[in-house]
């Protein structure tokens, strides 16, 4: 079993989350991921305060092309946030501890509302590229083999043994996106549907996408999953979008083929819009505080 399951664990957030505070005169209650080819969201912070991953204690590195591997402390509409530009996936070979830490650090920080973006393949037959799929529900392909950020001794500091996942995604969240994006006159590129995550790096087979999208998945990525499990687990919200970036190949007579450089293009095209909502949807969080934790 990793090391970073061990008890430590919590020392070893906390001290980086000591070190940060330490660092920033930004309180933040808000932490916002941003996914690939989406960075420009930490942009629009005002007074930012910049540190690479690579000098933040216990902190690993993003070594993935259109994730800038920084934390970027400042505010945006006035609320203190804290915005990961670059995240770290279990193809990157972090154990899945440690890809998951920043959500507990954000934790220690006094976070309280976490917004996770991401670029993901459509497997619903009706997605476009360039829409942008609320998530409402996950599937966690990883957890059915035992690969669950949670697995290992559990730590009651930061949350209880055996999370609730039926209401992991805040529904009065999801209801004040709809809200935004009406007006902002975005509804009709926005959707909401069940993301599924599975390890990578390889995108998915023609039989693979099959089988997810009869298994109920409207979007399939590599990321996003582990992090909301860890951010609920220690009582955070959690809202998540999927950027459709390249719809999934269903068809054996397809000539098309899934890369990296669509997942970045469709970011930048749509990028704007997303940074509008998502900024609206903050500058809004203290109507929807949720005092339940």
């Amino acid at each position: 079993m990793s090391d970073f399951v061990s008890s430590e664990s919590y020392e070893e957030c906390r001290t980086t989350a000591e070190w940060l505070l330490s660092n920033t005169q930004v309180r933040p209650t808000v932490g916002i991921v941003c996914g690939s080819g989406l960075g420009g969201l930490a942009e629009m912070l005002k007074d930012p305060q910049v540190f690479k991953y690579s000098d933040i204690p216990n902190f690993p590195r993003s070594t993935v092309h259109g994730h800038a591997g920084r934390l970027v402390f400042g505010t945006l509409k006035g609320k203190p946030c804290v915005c990961m530009q670059g995240r770290f996936h279990l193809y990157e070979g972090y154990p899945i501890q440690k890809i998951t830490l920043p959500m507990r650090v954000f934790k220690l920080m006094g976070v309280e509302t976490i917004i996770l973006t991401n670029a993901a393949g459509g497997l619903n037959q009706d997605y476009k590229v360039g829409d942008v799929m609320l998530i409402k529900d996950h599937i966690n392909m990883p957890g059915f083999a035992g690969n669950n950020p949670l697995a290992g001794p559990n730590d009651e500091r930061f949350g209880v043994r055996f999370p609730c996942m039926s209401d992991a995604y805040d529904r009065e969240l999801r209801q004040l996106a709809h809200d935004v994006a009406s007006e902002l006159g975005y509804s009709d590129f926005l959707r909401e549907g069940v993301y599924c995550v599975l390890g990578g790096p390889s995108f998915e087979t023609i039989a693979e996408c099959r089988m997810l999208n009869r298994m109920g998945a409207d979007a399939v990525g590599m990321s996003t999953v582990h992090e909301v499990i860890v951010a609920r687990h220690a009582g955070m919200r959690c809202f998540a979008l999927s950027l459709i970036s390249n719809r999934a190949v269903m068809d054996y007579d397809s000539q098309e083929k899934a890369n990296h450089e669509e997942v970045l293009e469709t970011g930048r095209q749509r990028a704007e819009q997303l940074e509008k909502m998502v900024s609206t949807i903050v500058a809004r969080l203290e109507n929807n505080n949720n005092n339940s934790f």
